[in-house]
């Protein structure tokens, strides 16, 4: 089994999913066929021994085997694996030069601690709310306000939230509904302007985990000490925004980049 660790970030344990699906060793061929078959998301699992990473089995293993044999019979043995304090980027090399689709991640025991997949190496790309990004947004507060800010890491209730864009697409909303529905969203970015809490991003994530029935969502969060007038509080007053509720889903084709390429294309 081979490891390949290297510490820095991003790192794989920010973008891995952490509810692993497994299978044991004893588990028979016909029984994880099963599995996969029903299954809209599997291909294949980690073979486990507790929490001990053993194989791989991929449906590809189970098509020359018979239903009674056990897994650790057709099971890859030589495989690799991620450390959660791998870069990204490493994992997504690895991904790409070995064709396969994911990664177990294991700690210092062997033990699995999760999965990383080609998708959540593609969303490590993009709209990616790092400490840095945050850092930046609060030093900018700071400069314009003349003030002090702090930032902070917590959970905030998405019932307190007063959102400061008045619109979501609904394909992006589908996006982010299927990030939570795998555990894969990323923090909000809220500040917290003395006790009022402005969603300042992460408007489609909200509202897909509002549809989702979740309570509240990690984030970071700028805390202002005394109230400032924020433009983006003024925003969200002018359009009425008090509450997630009052923002409105639109058609992809009502997207301002869908309407100008259209545009462009009729010559209007």
């Amino acid at each position: 089994m081979e490891v390949a660790s290297e510490r820095s970030k991003p790192q794989v344990k920010e973008y891995m999913t952490r509810d692993v699906a497994t299978v044991a060793p004893e588990t028979t061929v016909g029984q994880v066929a099963t599995r996969i078959a029903e299954s809209d998301k599997h291909s294949g699992f980690p073979v486990c021994e507790r929490r001990r990473v053993e194989g791989f089995v991929s449906a590809r293993d189970l098509l020359l085997a018979d239903d009674d044999d056990p897994i650790f019979k057709v099971m890859t043995t030589d495989l690799l694996v991620a450390h959660p304090d791998m870069k990204v980027t490493d994992a997504a090399r690895v991904i790409l030069r070995s064709g396969i689709q994911k990664l177990p991640v294991v700690d210092d025991a062997g033990n699995l601690v999760g999965i990383i997949s080609n998708a959540d190496v593609i969303r490590s790309q993009i709209e990616r709310a790092t400490p840095e990004k945050v850092g930046k947004l609060m030093r900018t507060l700071e400069e314009i306000h003349n003030v002090s800010l702090e930032q902070e890491r917590r959970t905030v209730p998405l019932s307190e939230l007063t959102p400061t864009q008045g619109r979501v697409y609904a394909d992006e909303l589908e996006g982010r509904r299927y990030e939570l529905e795998r555990g894969l969203a990323e923090p909000l970015v809220v500040i917290d302007n003395d006790g009022t809490l402005l969603l300042a991003d992460g408007h489609h994530r909200v509202l897909a985990a509002d549809r989702l029935e979740i309570d509240e969502m990690d984030a970071y969060v700028i805390v202002v000490d005394e109230t400032i007038d924020l433009g983006m509080a003024r925003t969200a007053a002018k359009e009425d925004l008090e509450q997630i509720d009052d923002i409105d889903v639109v058609d992809y084709a009502r997207h301002p980049l869908v309407q100008t390429t259209k545009r462009l294309q009729s010559g209007d």
